[in-house]
């Protein structure tokens, strides 16, 4: 169980790095050819999603790494769970299919109850 969820985790952590990551560099114009949302969103708002996406990955993976408060991670998980139903919303305002939002969303709440079942609260 530990290790499915270690592998979910890493493919979670390595998705919200890309997308973070591709959101802090690229320009809020030049992300709107594609995200239609990002037409709608200031800069800063656009980064600060960035931001958000990257601190989350950090937080899926970096606790268990080095073995220190290892409740963040299904803290992490459940706010990028937030934020993936934010993005699921969007995605339906917009006409677009929700799958790109469904499937992090899913694997989110996946790893924080599998977490939540394992870190020991003592």
């Amino acid at each position: 169980m530990n290790l499915a969820i270690w592998i979910v985790q890493g493919l979670l952590a390595a998705m919200m790095l890309g997308a973070g990551m591709f959101k802090i560099i690229t320009s809020r114009v030049k992300l709107a050819e594609k995200m239609h949302w990002a037409k709608t969103w200031t800069d800063g708002n656009v980064k600060l999603l960035g931001l958000a996406e990257v601190l989350g990955a950090a937080g899926l993976i970096l606790p268990g790494l080095l073995h220190i408060l290892l409740v963040l991670t299904p803290l992490a998980a459940i706010c990028l769970a937030i934020l993936m139903a934010g993005a699921v919303k969007v995605h339906l305002d917009f006409k677009e299919s929700p799958v790109p939002a469904v499937v992090p969303l899913l694997a989110a709440i996946a790893i924080a109850i599998g977490r939540l079942a394992l870190v020991p609260w003592i």
